[in-house]
Order: C-alpha cells, then sequence, then structure tokens
C-alpha cells in the first residue's frame, strides 16, 4: 500500500466518523434513506463525468494490479462517504447558505491539496466545476431530506425507491470485481478493460435497480416468486451476455453470487418501499 492510501484512509475514516455520529443524533431512519439517495445522485453524477466523461483520475494506491480499478477506490471513498456525508450534514442540522458555502470551500480546499500532492489527476475537469455542482447539490439535498419526511407516492416513490436500492446494487457489484477480478466484461468502448468492465458495470446495476424497483411496486405475487424470477432473470442475462463473448467469469462462485446478492436486496427493498410510502 502506497502513501497515498493513507490520505485516502484517514479522510474515509473521518467522514465514517461524523456520518455516524450525525445518523445516529438524528434518530430517523429518512436519514439512511436520504444518505442512500444521495450517494446514488452522486454515482450518477460520477458515472456520466468520471466514467464516461474521462474528467479526473484518484490516485489512492490500494490496488497494484489496474491503475483504473484503483482510480474506482478513490471515487468510492469520495462519492460513498465524503461528499454524502456534507450534504447530511447540511441536511439535518439545516445549514444555510453560509453553512453551505464553507462545505463547498472544504470540499475544494481537499481536491487542491489532493491535487498537488499527487492523489488525484486533473484532465479537462477543473475544481470551479466542483463548486458549481455542489452548490446545486447541497441545496437539492435539504430539499429530498424534507420531502423524506412526507408519504411518496406514484412516480416519486419509484424514483426513491431506484435511488435507495441502485447505491447498493452498485456498489455490490463493482467492489468484488475490483478485489478479487472475478469478472469482466468487455463493450471495446475504452482501451483499458478495467475501464471497460467499470463502464459497462454502470449500466448492468442500474438496468438491475429498474428491475428490482418495478418488482416491488409490483402488488400480484408473493415476494418469494419475484425474488427467484429475479435470480432467473439475472442467471438468463448472465448467461446472454457470456454467449456474445460481453461477460468472462474467472471465479467459481462468480455466478452464484451475482444471481443471489440482487434477490436478497430486494428482499430487503420491501420494508423500505413501505416506509418511504408513510413518510416520516
Amino acid at each position: 500500500m502506497s502513501s497515498n492510501a493513507y490520505w485516502y484512509i484517514g479522510l474515509s475514516i473521518v467522514s465514517l466518523v461524523v456520518l455516524t455520529i450525525v445518523l445516529v443524533r438524528a434518530k430517523a431512519v429518512r436519514a439512511v434513506f436520504f444518505v442512500l439517495i444521495m450517494t446514488q445522485m452522486a454515482y450518477l453524477i460520477e458515472t456520466v463525468i468520471y466514467i464516461f466523461g474521462n474528467s479526473y483520475f484518484y490516485r489512492p494506491g490500494f490496488l497494484k494490479d489496474s491503475a483504473y480499478y484503483d482510480s474506482n477506490m478513490g471515487a468510492l471513498a469520495s462519492n460513498m462517504l465524503v461528499i454524502p456525508t456534507a450534504a447530511l450534514l447540511i441536511a439535518v442540522y439545516r445549514l444555510q447558505w453560509r453553512g453551505i458555502l464553507v462545505a463547498i470551500a472544504l470540499i475544494g480546499a481537499i481536491e487542491w491539496l489532493w491535487v498537488k500532492l499527487e492523489l488525484y489527476t486533473l484532465y479537462w475537469w477543473r475544481i470551479e466545476y466542483t463548486a458549481i455542482g455542489l452548490t446545486m447539490y447541497f441545496p437539492f439535498a435539504r430539499i429530498v431530506y424534507e420531502r423524506l419526511r412526507r408519504p411518496a407516492a406514484g412516480l416519486l416513490h419509484s424514483a426513491l425507491l431506484f435511488l435507495c436500492v441502485a447505491p447498493i446494487l452498485g456498489t455490490l457489484h463493482i467492489v468484488p470485481i475490483m478485489l478479487f477480478m472475478n469478472r469482466g466484461y468487455d463493450p471495446g468502448w475504452y482501451g483499458d478493460p478495467a475501464h471497460d468492465t467499470t463502464a459497462f458495470s454502470a449500466i448492468y446495476y442500474v438496468v438491475m435497480s429498474l428491475v428490482i424497483v418495478t418488482a416491488t411496486k409490483m402488488r400480484r405475487g408473493a415476494a418469494w416468486v419475484k425474488a427467484l424470477a429475479i435470480a432467473l432473470i439475472i442467471f438468463g442475462v448472465t448467461r446472454l451476455l457470456l454467449a456474445t463473448d460481453l461477460l468472462r467469469i474467472y471465479a467459481w462462485w462468480d455466478p452464484w453470487y451475482y444471481c443471489l446478492f440482487p434477490p436478497v436486496v430486494y428482499l430487503l427493498l420491501k420494508p423500505i418501499s413501505a416506509r418511504l410510502a408513510r413518510g416520516g
């Protein structure tokens, strides 16, 4: 592990401690849902500008076998911990523009320091773009947190369900690939196989999230039947991807893992769906 890793680990630990403290003090289930929602919002933004837009590159030094997967680890630290934690602080404590601007300035300063220490490389992206994006992201976070107090129905309920389930599915999908190299996708979009795999994974987990949300919203059918159907759908997709050479599997446990964890997530989503429908 390189010296870069200690900076990322330190920032991640601080974010995790703050996140835990605020969640405990919030004493509201909606705070957990809020973190999931804002994490997925960060994931979607990162998919566009980082994965498909090649805007910047993280250099945490965790993984030696693949520079791109190593960069993904840095992206996870940012989008799963740092940014959602700041959003939670702002939302729970109802910080106004002064507090929001302080948070933006602090994140901008960290980004500047990361660039100077060569922990993070900017391509066409600029720190100013981060600041502009956060001036929209953080106020939006306050709106989301307050909206979660009230019952959600219809399309809003479906959108919130998607934003809650997608970061769980996306993280469970890509992390084993980065750590164990158990599978790879080959759409041929980029010269780096890890970049190809990451890009295709981003599309894959979004589609699977929509399937699970659809199953959750269906009123007919027992939960175990729909869970089995989700597993069978993923099994069929896996066979299709293998047949078309879009997918290569390198570990015996891979098909079992990818077919079984989404139905489990679906079963966890049902109580989330009920709580969003009640609000509070």
